[in-house]
């Protein structure tokens, strides 16, 4: 692919507007109605941001509410996005934190968009199977013992396939509230796959990584806040005020979503000790009905 077709920006002209954990989004007065949206180094790279526009893109002709993706820029030696400028919005994690009285009704609402997400049927031919991607993860994963490994494995191979939508990164930060319209974002881990998937990486962020100050930072909410939203989101779509059996199934998915995370990005030698912890702490946890 040639890589001088993109047209350079200059950042200076820009002023940060937001930040998460994938990166950094920009506006600029003098081009009304777009978003610039810069990866951490990373997520940056020319395959990287193709990929994301890409998606985006293939998204958006199912139907599904995302910001219209206009062009890929350079931004020095990196790569970026120009989108849709969605008005007056807030994620529902800000939303959450500026107004924490609502946490139960953004949890809810997450609940309804997602489950209008999983319901969508998904262009098998061009999104990846997550099913299939958790298992190749998980077949890598070094820094996960052969005998958990076997584990996990069994469990994947039993979750059936699903030629329906799953967003990748499901969680409050990802949905734009504009009104009554909302809008998902960051979109370049779009799959088809079982619902659980989706909902095992939300579990993950409220339950077992809420302790974390970086994670609170994050999604603008405390422990205490995360755990809230978790409890309303598992009632809701459960229809159940006990959700414990609820959590536990996710908790089994939120082990496999840990080791998804090395299927796209490679970790470093930190990472890969901070993952294999957590995957020893929710084998114990989450597996011991299976060992």
């Amino acid at each position: 692919m040639e890589q001088t077709n993109y047209p350079h920006i200059d950042l200076s002209a820009w002023t940060q507007v937001g930040e998460g954990g994938n990166g950094k989004t920009y506006e600029n007065p003098s081009r009304p109605g777009v978003i610039l949206k810069v990866n951490n180094a990373r997520l940056s790279t020319l395959e990287a941001v193709k990929h994301e526009y890409d998606v985006s893109k293939a998204v958006e002709s199912l139907g599904l509410p995302v910001p219209a993706m206009h062009e890929m820029v350079r931004v020095g030696d990196v790569y970026a996005s120009i989108s849709e400028l969605v008005p007056n919005k807030k994620s529902l994690s800000r939303i959450c934190h500026d107004e924490p009285e609502r946490i139960e009704e953004m949890a809810r609402l997450l609940c309804q968009k997602g489950k209008e997400l999983f319901a969508t049927p998904c262009h098998t031919d061009f999104f990846p199977s997550r099913k299939e991607q958790v298992l190749s993860a998980i077949d890598r994963a070094g820094f996960v013992s052969k005998k958990n490994r076997r584990m996990i494995r069994a469990f994947a191979e039993s979750v059936p396939e699903n030629s329906h939508c799953v967003h990748g990164d499901f969680q409050p930060g990802n949905i734009l509230l504009s009104g009554e319209q909302t809008y998902w974002i960051d979109l370049d881990r779009f799959a088809h796959g079982d619902p659980l998937f989706d909902i095992g990486h939300l579990f993950q962020i409220c339950q077992v990584y809420s302790s974390m100050k970086q994670v609170q930072g994050i999604f603008h909410m405390t422990q205490a806040q995360l755990h809230r939203f978790w409890d309303a989101f598992a009632r809701e779509y459960t229809g159940q005020e006990d959700h414990a059996a609820f959590d536990h199934l996710c908790g089994k998915f939120a082990c496999m979503d840990i080791i998804l995370r090395t299927h796209f990005v490679k970790p470093t030698f930190a990472e890969k000790i901070f993952f294999g912890i957590f995957v020893r702490k929710l084998v114990k946890t989450y597996f011991s009905d299976e060992s």
